[in-house]
């Protein structure tokens, strides 16, 4: 509660009326969602919680443990649940220039410059999109989130939008945990990529070795989630394949109208080739490029690190923000193939 307060004192006392009703909605929202937690022991025991949430919930001690035994900073989070009964935790908004890679940034108090804004209200999220798209300056896009960190501010519980049917979802849970349990070790504020990319990569490399040890290499889990995630893995790359033709395009000496043209018809093909209702714009594909971008260059530190997950983790650690010579990079590969030394 006292940081519920101190959130809620930020918000008073904001410069700027939009970072006050922001910071506001922030407030009462992550207010709500704690309020209405419950213990994971008191869902798992109650007879009227669904069998397979039964399942699901009674896992994550052990999904918090192993990650714990590899290097993440122990917590009290996801010793709670709460069931949203909504299809999404936040509605995120993200904006970007229509004819360039050039996001819209916030700025907030702890968490730095940020490529996006979470809202706990799906119609706040699309009223506050229909403000930026106006004038036809930005490409605006809105999504659902089904987690997300509050960098060890609160005690996060497992929310219902983390669950998913079928014998993958053990493991998507268990990356999501993972995922935002390595927002809660380490966070370098205002480098929105490097984070998400390090969060995505271990979390990633955890679950897959949690799931082996807990359900074994040949079990219908491992074997459900893998496929599952491969399925994911060629998406997220057949999206950054367009982000780096349209890049190249923007910036070219094509005229803006060429730009445009190349522009309609690459989003088009992927509209139809991932059967979406919704159009994707520059800002769809600049938020994909968040989580994932530092794929390789992570790698390439794994492999110094002798395939193990813990120095990497302690060879992370030795950063600081003085290293990252700009805010908000979305290439810091030469940041972590500098930690090769070290």
């Amino acid at each position: 509660m006292r940081r519920l307060l101190a959130l809620a004192l930020v918000a008073t006392t904001a410069s700027g009326c939009f970072t006050a009703r922001y910071l506001g909605q922030a407030a009462v929202g992550q207010a709500r969602l704690i309020g209405s937690a419950k213990p994971l022991s008191s869902v798992v025991r109650d007879p009227k919680t669904p069998p397979e949430v039964q399942r699901l919930l009674g896992l994550v001690p052990d999904m918090k443990a192993f990650g714990e035994s590899m290097g993440l900073k122990p917590t009290d989070n996801y010793a709670r649940y709460t069931d949203l009964h909504r299809a999404a935790a936040v509605w995120v908004v993200q904006a970007c220039r229509p004819l360039a890679f050039e996001p819209l940034r916030w700025s907030f108090p702890i968490a730095g410059t940020v490529p996006y804004l979470g809202f706990f209200d799906e119609q706040a999220a699309h009223a506050y999109a229909e403000q930026l798209a106006q004038g036809g300056t930005l490409d605006v896009d809105v999504r659902g989130a089904s987690a997300y960190s509050t960098l060890g501010w609160f005690k996060d519980p497992v929310l219902s939008t983390m669950l998913s049917d079928g014998p993958e979802g053990a493991g998507w849970l268990a990356n999501t945990v993972l995922h935002e349990s390595v927002h809660a070790t380490l966070y370098f504020p205002g480098q929105s990529s490097f984070n998400e990319s390090l969060a995505s990569f271990i979390g990633d490399k955890l679950t897959t070795a949690w799931l082996a040890r807990r359900f074994g290499v040949s079990s219908r889990e491992v074997k459900s989630y893998t496929a599952s995630a491969a399925r994911a893995a060629e998406r997220i790359a057949r999206l950054h394949r367009a982000y780096e033709e349209l890049d190249a395009v923007y910036r070219s000496t094509v005229s803006d109208d060429q730009k445009r043209a190349r522009k309609a018809e690459l989003l088009a093909e992927l509209k139809v080739e991932f059967k979406l209702k919704r159009d994707l714009n520059n800002a769809s594909l600049f938020g994909y490029r968040t989580y994932d971008s530092g794929g390789p260059a992570f790698a390439r530190l794994f492999e110094r690190c002798d395939d193990d997950l813990s120095k990497l983790l302690e060879v992370v650690r030795t950063l600081s923000p003085a290293d990252f010579p700009e805010a908000q990079m979305d290439d810091f590969s030469a940041v972590i193939d500098a930690l090769a030394p070290r």
